[in-house]
């Protein structure tokens, strides 16, 4: 998938950190999602033809907002996101006027409420102009025209096409209107008997039930998918999983937990390629690479997974050759192709390790589940608190280096970024502000939590130390001043109970 942007700059707090928890990256990443859109999904469907041989049906969807009637979507643009797309060539005129509309079911309840109050609002300005100018066509040709007799309307675009026969429609009531093609509406005089017979029409494209049909686009292939419950396979999948989730089910839940619970409901068995491979890469001397077009170009390489006949066989269908042809990273349908590749090449070389080569026939797909088992469903989590989202069970914590912490001395008003450009040039922690003079230290390098304990060492106004939860935490300590301090009264009212007593 590709969207608008990722990260918005304009967010507090948005920055991702080591020290997120699940729960905290999921709001973090909701804030996001609500912010941006997604301009282009992939879907590449692998078909397991014959033995060990795929055939792949790799498809390209621009998508925009639906606009139709009184739902009107805010979104925001990236700069980087923009150029970083205009870079390998997205056609954003074509997302713009061409893209396939869409809407969740809480923007679906809305419109089934404004069509059976049968409101014609226009949503834009343009859409007004558009209308005003075929009513006026219409109308200085229906006083003159005989019935049957019909007239076309052209350079109609979108919903116009919809609005200005739903519109002609309750305006006069001897039309009938029909489509032509994507851009052109025929309008027909007709008598009222004949008008009351063609509104009865089980054809008819101005049905309430076909207008949401239309107006639901591209949500109606998500719920397709949703019900064929087939592995759901993806590269870096959290933030793809949740704008599927927020533009075709349901605006995202508060809840980090009751969203996990529904991916799983819709998505029963989810692969992510980037925990795959980067949970191999020491199985099978595999080459720790980022990016997915790099991670396909290693595991096609002959050193590391051999052109045995036992490999999957991997065919572009005739009508998506040109991915065969020429590389397109970045466009989401040959993205969608390099995942299924990805997944299935990762599991054949998976399957060899644990046999020591010794395959005994062709491969099918559930032996590749089978070697998968361990990585299902769980979805790899960028530099934070776990490795990865466990969408059917308890997510399990990493195991970071040491959590460090700086005791400031000397140095008043310093903050977390003035700490982080500290030892930044040494090595990269993400910083935590632990109390007025004390901040928190976390890498995910070991060798850099020792050199920074050895240059540290003697710095006038920074203290290094390892923390530890009863010496540095600030509940602990408080805690501990008021056991002390109800400690110190305890004392005090027994020695002076006790004086008061050898008085007497």
């Amino acid at each position: 998938m590709e969207f608008t942007g990722l990260y918005s700059a304009s967010l507090q707090n948005d920055k991702l950190s080591l020290f997120d928890s699940p729960m905290e990256r999921y709001l973090k990443a909701k804030q996001s999602v609500q912010h941006f859109t997604v301009t282009q999904l992939g879907l590449a469907i692998f078909s397991n033809e014959s033995s060990n041989k795929y055939v792949v049906h790799s498809y390209n969807f621009f998508l925009f907002p639906s606009t139709w009637g009184v739902t009107d979507v805010e979104f925001t643009l990236s700069a980087s996101s923009i150029q970083f797309l205009s870079h390998y060539g997205f056609d954003y005129n074509k997302f713009l006027k061409d893209g396939i509309p869409y809407m969740n079911e809480a923007q679906e309840k809305i419109l089934h409420q404004y069509l059976l109050e049968g409101s014609r609002k226009v949503s834009s300005a343009l859409d007004r102009d558009a209308l005003k100018k075929a009513i006026d066509e219409v109308t200085c040709w229906i006083a003159a025209a005989e019935e049957e007799e019909t007239m076309i309307l052209q350079d109609l675009s979108g919903y116009q096409v919809l609005e200005v026969q739903l519109v002609l429609r309750q305006a006069l009531q001897n039309v009938w209107t029909q489509p032509l093609g994507i851009k052109k509406v025929m309008v027909k005089k007709v008598s009222p008997q004949r008008r009351r017979l063609l509104e009865n029409s089980p054809d008819d494209c101005c049905q309430k039930e076909l207008i949401l049909l239309s107006a639901r686009g591209f949500t109606n292939l998500f719920q397709i998918l949703v019900q064929a419950k087939k592995p759901l396979v993806g590269h870096n999948m959290l933030m793809d999983l949740m704008h599927l989730y927020d533009k075709f089910y349901k605006p995202l839940p508060e809840s980090y937990e009751e969203f996990k619970r529904n991916i799983h409901n819709l998505f029963p068995v989810l692969i992510d390629t980037k925990t795959v491979t980067k949970s191999i890469w020491k199985k099978c001397q595999f080459p720790l690479r980022s990016s997915l077009l790099e991670v396909y170009a290693v595991l096609c390489s002959s050193n590391l997974n051999p052109k045995d006949s036992m490999c999957p066989k991997i065919a572009l269908a005739s009508e998506c050759s040109r991915y065969a042809e020429k590389k397109s990273p970045h466009e989401a349908g040959y993205d969608a192709f390099l995942c299924g590749s990805v997944l299935l090449k990762s599991a054949h070389l998976l399957l060899c390790t644990s046999t020591d080569g010794a395959l005994e026939a062709d491969p099918c797909f559930p032996q590749y589940l089978s070697v998968l088992a361990e990585y299902l469903n769980k979805v790899n989590f960028i530099r934070g608190g776990v490795s990865s989202i466990n969408f059917s069970g308890e997510d399990v914590p990493c195991h970071h280096p040491p959590l460090l912490v700086v005791h400031v001395r000397g140095w008043p008003g310093l903050n977390e970024r003035q700490i982080y450009q500290e030892f930044k040039a040494l090595c990269r922690f993400d910083v935590r502000r632990l109390s007025k003079n004390q901040f928190l230290l976390l890498s995910n390098k070991f060798k850099q939590v020792r050199l920074v304990l050895r240059d540290y060492k003697h710095h006038p106004h920074l203290r290094v130390s390892v923390y530890g939860h009863w010496r540095h935490s600030p509940g602990v300590n408080c805690l501990l001043q008021v056991s002390g301090v109800v400690a110190l009264w305890s004392v005090l009212a027994f020695v002076l109970g006790g004086a008061t007593c050898c008085l007497f």
